[in-house]
């Protein structure tokens, strides 16, 4: 089955590079709809979310999801095409001085960042726009596709760091003043996160990020890569450094209210179809 996996997803990144783009990006939400319909739960999953979360236009914004995904599955095909020569026709900065004020500081830099828009190109265009970028990754449980991930992710330079031992490879990058990207917005257990408000819901938050803040004095900076559907590309948007109080469940509030504000106006780029909610607080029954 695993070797069934691989050759689809070799099957999936062969012809999305190997088509002219339009071709690549039709055929790219042709394959984001048949992964609606092989896997109906992750569209209830989503309408469920939006739902509990309060959103009009479920239908809307879940189809939304799946060809925010499609997008971001094109430009992964096409990392070994993107060039510090061209990749400012697929991406580019907003509010890239936030970033440079908490670079300024000198202990690093924490980026927030989520499920949300391409998280994929997001580091991997700042490796050529400005200077590799450390991403922590949970490896994928296919060791062959995760290989082939690996591989792709590095092409521009960003060093990578799996999550199973990420402390000591943070903490090392963040000494040196370097950078480190991070997703903080899946679930998690009550062992490893707590409880904060999220879309008026209570959801379990890890708190490793902001206890990295704490220890390295780092600063932590949102940053998102979201589409614009006027310009056809990307863009990178770095929010204002979060202020930590050095209080673990104020600090990972703080941090995922941004989050929440930026969902709020892109919704229909985040990955809905994650049972963000999952954990609940001891005696409420499941959601999903």
């Amino acid at each position: 089955m695993k070797t069934v996996e691989y050759w689809l997803v070799r099957i999936v990144l062969v012809t999305l590079s190997a088509t002219p783009l339009p071709v690549a990006n039709a055929l790219a939400r042709f394959y984001a709809r048949l992964l609606d319909m092989a896997i109906p739960r992750l569209r209830r999953t989503a309408i469920q979310n939006l739902e509990m979360a309060g959103f009009a236009g479920r239908e809307r914004i879940a189809a939304g999801v799946f060809d925010s995904i499609a997008r971001l599955v094109v430009s992964f095909a096409r990392f070994p095409q993107i060039t510090r020569a061209n990749v400012s026709d697929w991406i580019r900065y907003e509010g890239f001085e936030n970033f440079e004020r908490a670079r300024a500081h000198g202990k690093g830099v924490l980026v927030a960042t989520a499920h949300l828009g391409n998280w994929e190109l997001s580091a991997f265009a700042h490796a050529y726009l400005t200077a590799p970028m450390h991403v922590v990754v949970r490896p994928i449980d296919n060791a062959k596709i995760d290989a082939l991930v690996e591989r792709r992710r590095a092409l521009s330079g960003n060093p990578i760091i799996e999550k199973k031992d990420a402390a000591r490879g943070i903490l090392r990058a963040l000494h040196k003043g370097e950078s480190v990207g991070i997703l903080i917005d899946q679930n998690t257990t009550l062992e490893q996160g707590v409880f904060i408000d999220f879309f008026g819901a209570k959801a379990c938050a890890g708190t490793a990020f902001v206890k990295l803040a704490h220890r390295s004095g780092a600063a932590v900076v949102p940053g998102y890569a979201l589409w614009s559907e006027q310009e056809r590309r990307y863009i990178i948007h770095f929010e204002p450094e979060v202020e930590m109080s050095g209080d673990v469940q104020e600090d990972t509030q703080r941090v995922h209210a941004r989050l929440e504000a930026a969902i709020r106006k892109h919704p229909d780029q985040w990955l809905w179809i994650h049972r963000r909610w999952k954990t609940r607080p001891p005696g409420e029954p499941a959601i999903y």
